[in-house]
């Protein structure tokens, strides 16, 4: 039989065996924070000409290709077009409402830029209290007016 002394000695020893294991273990298998992708990057100083020529290349190819996302004043009007030739009745007042149904019709119709705006999310988001489950067709538009 072992004395007490050697119990706690033996006790200590795994203890610290095992607590090295455990915070050595973490360092060496948890390395996932090393394949965070870096998402700040200084500005590149004033005597770093290529730097700063490159920043602006890549801000200008990103705001043409916004840019290209966006729909213009004649897929703006096609769209309204749309809408209007697909509304369900009844108005109510002088609000002219699409049902879901519709809705998908005019998504398929209104061309690739447009598609983003007709999911059903966006659908249940612009959907209030109307009880033929409508949406207005001006609210629709403005929606997409703002967001595309």
């Amino acid at each position: 039989k072992k004395s007490e002394q050697e119990l706690k000695d033996e006790e200590m020893e795994l203890f610290t065996k095992y607590y090295m294991e455990w915070k050595g273990g973490r360092k060496s298998d948890n390395t996932s924070y090393m394949n965070i992708p870096r998402f700040y990057y200084r500005l590149p100083a004033e005597d770093e000409v290529l730097l700063q020529k490159l920043r602006e290349e890549s801000r200008a190819v990103f705001l043409q290709r916004k840019s290209r996302e966006l729909l213009d004043n004649e897929e703006l009007q096609n769209l309204w077009f749309l809408l209007d030739k697909h509304q369900t009745s009844p108005m109510i007042g002088e609000e002219a409402m699409i049902n879901y149904e519709n809705f998908l019709k005019v998504g398929e119709k209104a061309g690739p830029k447009c598609k983003q705006f007709f999911t059903a999310k966006i659908f249940a988001k612009l959907l209030h209290n109307d009880p033929y489950g409508r949406v207005s067709i001006m609210q629709f538009f403005n929606y997409v007016m703002r967001k595309g």
